[in-house]
């Protein structure tokens, strides 16, 4: 699936974790992976030594890329590292387009609480912009599991949770992973029990349908399932539940069901889910 696999790395816990799941896929794909530090030029970076002024941020860059790459060696996976300065969201799709990769695996630096809404913008404006798909990791005190033995796809039937779906299916075959199929409905404050009823028929054959996409695509254990409630609780609670290792989500595409955005949702998912996030925004 991946050839080309960008890890931006910035020397933080979340990013260092993210390199080591990325250098786990890379090993199983014999994938090369390159190493990218973004100097972000919107910071005051400059200081003066002697006569010579150094870019302390390019500096820096060029220490992170260095230690990264000796833990790629220590894999034996092929890697290699460039620094450059910009924004740091444009500079990663910008790159990531031009060197034509398949896959960008980076760090998040979420928070729990109401006050900790920040994912780190810069992971979710990749996540929104990036053509490719967007691996991201959290730092947890849990290690991301690798080779992935299940993979949680909440589905809404739009078309962009399709392309999600076909993804997840590629990833769990690869895997031999089970596939857990997910779809939300939120409770109404209003509504009759025969829209409830509508609505959950409705669920049961979206659910009935993606299960048949997967198992077209190659998936042999497949799990569906309907809960109730906020649609990013849900799908976080169900993958913590069920001990899930990668959750696959569309980023863009109004649901089927409930006429939710999705990529609100999937940016709510990312700052709070314990396992790698998997995106497509096609």
């Amino acid at each position: 699936m991946y050839d080309r696999i960008l890890v931006p790395v910035d020397g933080s816990d979340s990013a260092t974790v993210a390199l080591d799941h990325a250098l786990e896929i890379a090993a199983d794909h014999d994938a090369t992976v390159t190493l990218l530090y973004v100097a972000d030029t919107n910071e005051p970076s400059q200081t003066r030594i002697g006569t010579d002024v150094v870019d302390v941020l390019v500096r820096e860059g060029e220490e992170i890329v260095s230690d990264a790459r000796e833990r790629a060696a220590d894999r034996d996976v092929p890697a290699t590292t460039d620094v450059v300065q910009g924004g740091p969201a444009d500079a990663i799709v910008d790159y990531a387009e031009r060197k034509d990769v398949d896959l960008v695996a980076m760090g998040t630096h979420g928070r729990d609480g109401l006050e900790g809404y920040v994912i780190g913008s810069v992971a979710e404006r990749v996540v929104n912009a990036a053509p490719m798909p967007v691996l991201t990791v959290r730092a947890t005190d849990d290690t991301p599991t690798y080779p992935y033995e299940s993979v949680l796809v909440p589905s809404d039937g739009s078309d962009h949770a399709g392309i999600a779906l076909e993804l997840g299916a590629d990833t769990a075959t690869r895997n031999d992973a089970t596939v857990h199929i997910l779809t939300v409905l939120e409770e109404q404050l209003f509504g009759s029990l025969i829209d409830r009823t509508d609505r959950e028929d409705r669920a049961v054959d979206l659910l009935a349908d993606a299960e048949s996409t997967v198992t077209d695509l190659g998936v042999d254990d497949v799990v569906t399932a309907v809960e109730t409630g906020s649609v990013p609780d849900q799908i976080t609670t169900y993958a913590d539940r069920e001990g899930i290792d990668l959750v696959v989500m569309g980023t863009h595409g109004r649901t089927g069901l409930d006429e939710h955005f999705l990529g609100s949702i999937t940016e709510r998912v990312l700052r709070s889910a314990s396992s790698p996030v998997l995106t497509t925004n096609r």
